[in-house]
């Protein structure tokens, strides 16, 4: 059986330790960032070392965003734009951008595939108010519920025709944070009624959707004490009651400022708290080891879905590169 969290690796290659705790710890999946990256065919290697030493189809992630959250950058992988490139496009034509979303992550989703990853960690379904902080700024498609529903979900309807699984981010709701959670604790005082017509209304429109993570985000209006992905109550009043997600629901970085505690700790939380997956992304040995101890097999209405995401992965369907390439151009052009 495999074990309930998602881990890190710490470099180019899996070391004979990497590859012995993954192993004896069966995580879920593991995720990638840029200390994990050379080239496409390094890639795919350590993408299959990666499921060959747990043995078993494991999801392997990566942040593929666009803009400023890219693991895979030129000249090896293609230029993508931020969020709000599309949002620009929606000004002028909802259903052009929407079909140019679609058709660019479709061709993003192919060069994942080629290199081994089968999940994106993308669309970001938030919704950014005045005065918050800019960690999410142009990663948004809008401040507009219509426009970020639309164009996030043609952005993950074009990675599942591509065969990759896409995780909407972070529910149930970053937008209105004034401080960056990888750094300290933002706390959110809207009130519920406003939280329900316009953060959670994203979320809610989208909530077929296989997977997501949460945020790392205090909302005074449901639990004033923890934030949602330690809290049992956010999770089951609003991710799972309000909003009525059933997909698979994974924790943001347990070595983000936001939480408290030591590693272990915090899995213990996320997981009490109704995450189906402890996400740590440190790469660091010790922290995959501590975390293993404490994540317990998959099993039951969180193995459903993990088994429910993991086969929206590879089933590709053809497309026209060459359309989907211009598309990609346009919205390049349009974030300029």
């Amino acid at each position: 059986m495999l074990s309930a969290f998602i881990t890190a690796l710490a470099g180019l290659e899996l070391s004979p330790r990497e590859a012995a705790a993954l192993r004896a710890a069966r995580p879920c999946g593991v995720i990638l960032f840029a200390r994990n990256v050379a080239d496409p065919a390094q890639v795919r290697r350590l993408s299959e070392a990666s499921r060959e030493a747990v043995g078993s189809d494991i999801l392997v992630l990566v942040d593929q965003e666009g803009g400023r959250v890219r693991r895979l950058r030129p000249p090896h992988w293609r230029q993508l734009p931020a969020a709000a490139a599309y949002g620009r496009l929606w000004a002028d034509d909802s259903e052009e951008a929407c079909r140019i979303a679609r058709l660019a992550a479709q061709l993003t989703a192919a060069d994942l595939v080629s290199c081994g990853i089968d999940t994106n960690c993308t669309p970001v379904l938030d919704l950014p108010a005045p005065g918050s902080h800019d960690i999410i700024g142009d990663r948004a498609y809008g401040a507009a519920v219509a426009q970020v529903v639309a164009l996030g979900r043609a952005v993950a309807e074009g990675h599942m025709a591509g065969g990759v699984l896409p995780v909407m981010k972070h529910i149930p709701g970053h937008g209105r944070a004034t401080k960056d959670s990888h750094h300290e604790l933002p706390s959110v005082a809207a009130p519920l009624a406003e939280l329900e017509r316009t953060d959670f209304a994203a979320f809610r429109a989208c909530a077929d959707l296989p997977a997501a993570m949460t945020a790392h985000v205090v909302f005074e209006a449901i639990d004033p004490d923890r934030p949602a992905s330690t809290s049992a109550r956010a999770i089951a009043d609003i991710v799972r009651g309000a909003i009525g997600f059933d997909g698979l629901l994974m924790s943001d970085d347990l070595g983000m400022r936001a939480l408290e505690g030591g590693i272990a700790e915090r899995a213990r939380g996320v997981l009490a708290a109704g995450c189906d997956l402890a996400l740590v992304c440190s790469g660091d040995l010790a922290d995959t080891e501590a975390v293993a101890a404490v994540a317990p097999q998959l099993g039951g209405a969180a193995l459903a879905r993990f088994e429910r995401a993991r086969a929206v992965t590879g089933r590709g369907q053809n497309f026209d590169v060459a359309e989907a390439e211009s598309c990609l151009a346009q919205a390049l052009r349009a974030q300029g």
